[in-house]
């Protein structure tokens, strides 16, 4: 499975891509850094051109996002969502399911701390994904494979999780199940 996590910013948005096999490895990861676009809605399409480019390059079968939570600035938190709301588009355009998590989720997915610094979070990402951490010279790139990273342990979590009802299990498991 291939898992594109995106770290949506009005300035700098990162990018992970992830190949999670029985073991992870780092596709590519980067960041598309918008500080010399001043129109807000070319950023917004840059965005979009961007991520559409790197769903036809790795043919992700999911993408995951970081939600923007509530900040202290109105227009910041605005930013934020629209470029979060450009890169789910790209995806969604190309059918890939979009999963969001907080950045609280993420980091407790990759350190076990959920108010780990960006650098922690760096620091896990390249012990996890082996990547020698000079070549992450970015907190957005290193955001984006946590979240990639972050989607892969979910969606192990919630393959492993039983069923609560017989008929959840039912549901879940046509399989095992055998009417005769």
């Amino acid at each position: 499975m291939i898992i594109l996590g995106i770290d949506p910013g009005s300035q700098v948005t990162g990018y992970g891509v992830v190949e999670v096999t029985n073991t992870s490895r780092a596709l590519d990861f980067g960041v598309v850094n918008l500080a010399k676009v001043t129109d807000p809605h070319l950023k917004l399409a840059e965005i979009y051109r961007r991520v559409d480019a790197l769903i036809e390059k790795y043919l992700p079968d999911e993408c995951a996002i970081e939600m923007p939570v509530y900040g202290k600035n109105a227009q910041s938190m605005l930013k934020l969502g629209r470029a979060q709301a450009a890169a789910i588009l790209a995806a969604l355009n190309r059918q890939l399911p979009v999963a969001q998590y907080t950045p609280k989720e993420i980091k407790k997915s990759v350190t076990g701390n959920g108010a780990a610094t960006k650098e922690q979070v760096r620091y896990m990402v390249c012990g996890l994904l082996e990547i020698d951490i000079e070549l992450v010279n970015s907190l957005d790139s290193s955001d984006a494979l946590a979240i990639s990273l972050c989607h892969s342990h979910r969606r192990d979590q919630t393959a492993s999780a039983p069923s609560k009802t017989w008929e959840a299990f039912v549901r879940d498991n046509p399989h095992r199940v055998t009417g005769r």
